[in-house]
């Protein structure tokens, strides 16, 4: 058996930006806190929600780096290092390490894609250069290239290939991989609205955007449903099924933040190619995070 990176709710955190676009680490501090209080159990940052493909190298570095200062060591701090190019990858995820990083998410290559031969390639080249634990990030609505059960099976034999997050919305695939793999590799949920139904096949928790906004109720369906308390977090997973969805309205990280700056969390704009909400979907998304007592 592996060593858990965390259980419970890690928040893919946002980025947060200043209007110039340039990131905005003042803001960065207080939502690192924000997630603390609220009983985040860990940070992950620079992934598809912290908007890590339009950061570059040097501001990649630069958040990794202040994140880990502001947590000190309170909760694991997951790093998004991963990229279509393995020797980027590779390159980020040294650095990483370097500036203590607890474990790294590694995206499935992007654009260029590849097999599941190829899969196993990139991860291995990453994993062998870089001995920090690894979590494999299956996204294939993103990337265009999804990670088999048999493929994590390969990778779990690699000693710091330690989790996968699954974001497939495929509950068949999340069985496939547990019953595959069983204690080589850890099973965090990708998609707020499925942290119940994972943990119900032996997840361990979830990498959470709904967290963001919500950092108590994200955690407690995830810290209750290991407590043996299923009732309340099935209750609260249904409660919170409008906001998941909601949340999803238009391209992540486009609604989150969207919701954010509404609650006052100032944590301004994206960065193109992404864009504004229109302005329908925003006034739904205001309606549900009212309905929440969060605006």
């Amino acid at each position: 058996m592996k060593n858990t990176i965390f259980t419970g709710a890690g928040v893919a955190l946002v980025t947060p930006f200043n209007d110039d676009f340039s990131v905005n680490y003042d803001c960065l501090e207080k939502l690192i806190e924000m997630q603390i209080e609220g009983g985040t159990d860990s940070i992950i940052t620079c992934g598809t929600t912290g908007e890590g493909s339009t950061l570059s190298r040097e501001e990649h570095i630069a958040v990794v780096k202040r994140t880990i200062e502001i947590v000190n060591h309170r909760v694991p701090v997951i790093a998004g290092t991963g990229s279509n190019d393995t020797a980027f990858a590779i390159e980020l995820t040294k650095e990483a390490q370097q500036l203590g990083a607890d474990a790294s998410l590694q995206i499935t290559p992007y654009y260029n894609k590849t097999s599941q031969k190829g899969l196993i390639a990139h991860f291995t080249a990453i994993a062998k250069a870089c001995d920090m634990p690894m979590i494999l990030y299956c996204v294939p609505g993103r990337t265009g290239v999804n990670i088999l059960p048999e493929t994590c099976k390969a990778l779990s034999a690699l000693p710091n290939v330690v989790a996968v997050k699954e974001a497939s919305d495929n509950v068949s695939q999340v069985t496939a991989i547990a019953r595959l793999c069983g204690d080589d590799l850890d099973i965090y949920s990708g998609c707020d609205d499925l942290i119940l139904p994972i943990m119900a096949c032996g997840g361990k928790g979830v990498i959470s955007v709904l967290s963001n906004v919500a950092p108590k109720a994200a955690h407690d369906i995830a810290a209750l449903y290991l407590e043996g308390k299923v009732e309340e977090s099935r209750k609260l997973q249904l409660e919170y099924f409008d906001l998941c969805k909601g949340l999803f309205w238009d391209v992540n990280p486009i609604p989150v933040k969207a919701a954010m700056n509404m609650m006052g969390l100032n944590v301004g704009p994206c960065r193109l190619p992404l864009v504004e909400m229109d302005d329908d979907k925003k006034e739904a998304l205001y309606n549900v995070l009212k309905a929440h007592f969060l605006v």
